[in-house]
């Protein structure tokens, strides 16, 4: 074996796998779980959790691929992290990461939400939303799979395999972190943090070798219905909404607020589309003058607390996803 792969031990290589994975791997990912542990021994690396989407890059010869957490190519949307892949010198590989857009230094989700939905490159270059791909683990190199490989070899790998330069990012990781390390990132802004076994494979399914430690609540729901606008508001006054519980969408309270004008707007226009007479929500909804909609968009919300009754505490809307399904939106508890 030539190449990188040729660098490592033998016990290592004997883990790779002929075959380049690649679309299968974009409709199932590694997922990691939420968790409330705060201790972690040596055997733990830790990433920024950052708020964007995932995404998954497949370069093969002259060709790039980019995939969304669904499987959709997303290659139009994000055209500069096309070229930045097609430059590289390495031909044959695939990369997982997160697509974020900045506003004073800080990941902004609404702000990539402006990027989401285009695909005309005169669209893109009106939106002045600049992307940056930080991508964080490797999958496939030189026409071998390497998820069995160790996450800390895989990420050696990956430093080795790519120049990066704009839009193009590795991830960076400490080596040691917890409770300390959290309240300095949440000190800063950050979401939280990824922790993340250093010796653990890539598994294409929720899992808790890597585990989710947040600075505040929040996740993504269904929007099952929406109330009016009163007074100077325009669009609608709040969105109803839902996440999955036993196959029924069990309410989980309204957003009113994170709206400007234009997303008030669009957003209503997109819900008139989705009308239906009766409420997607299992039980009763005690919301004065709702409209329902099929439960077919998925919201970013940001929330304080869970109330005792179930229903979210002063939530924020952030932007709508593309690359959740309704029917995966449950209710996040911590695992560990």
């Amino acid at each position: 074996m030539s190449g990188l792969l040729g660098s490592l031990p033998d016990k290592e290589q004997g883990l790779l796998r002929t075959g380049r994975p690649g679309v299968e791997l974009a409709a199932r990912p590694m997922l990691a779980t939420l968790s409330d542990r705060r201790d972690f021994d040596s055997g733990w690396i830790f990433e920024r959790k950052l708020d964007g989407v995932r995404l998954l890059a497949v370069r093969d010869g002259g060709r790039v691929t980019l995939l969304s957490r669904t499987g959709r190519r997303l290659n139009d949307t994000y055209p500069e992290i096309v070229a930045a892949l097609a430059a590289q010198s390495c031909t044959d590989f695939t990369v997982d990461g997160e697509v974020v857009a900045f506003t004073r230094g800080r990941t902004d989700f609404a702000r990539l939400q402006q990027r989401m939905g285009l695909t005309r490159r005169a669209d893109i270059e009106a939106s002045g939303v600049s992307v940056t791909y930080y991508v964080f683990d490797l999958l496939g190199l030189e026409g071998a799979d390497l998820t069995r490989l160790p996450l800390r070899t895989r990420k050696s790998l990956l430093r080795r395999a790519l120049t990066y330069r704009a839009p193009l990012r590795l991830t960076s990781h400490r080596n040691e972190g917890g409770a300390d390390l959290l309240a300095v990132s949440c000190a800063h802004g950050w979401e939280g943090l990824i922790a993340k076994r250093a010796d653990g494979d890539y598994q294409p399914r929720r899992s808790t070798d890597w585990l989710k430690l947040k600075c505040s609540q929040g996740q993504e729901f269904v929007v099952g219905g929406f109330t009016e606008p009163s007074g100077s508001r325009v669009g609608l006054g709040a969105l109803l909404l839902g996440y999955q519980e036993h196959g029924k969408l069990r309410y989980a309270g309204k957003v009113g607020t994170g709206f400007d004008r234009a997303t008030l707007l669009s957003l209503r226009e997109r819900l008139d589309e989705l009308r239906t007479d009766g409420p997607p929500f299992e039980g009763r909804v005690r919301e004065a003058g709702a409209r329902w909609v099929r439960p077919e968009l998925v919201a970013q919300i940001d929330f304080t607390e869970w109330t005792r009754d179930g229903m979210l505490r002063h939530p924020r809307f952030l932007g709508l996803r593309d690359d959740k399904k309704p029917q995966d939106v449950v209710r996040e508890r911590p695992a560990i």
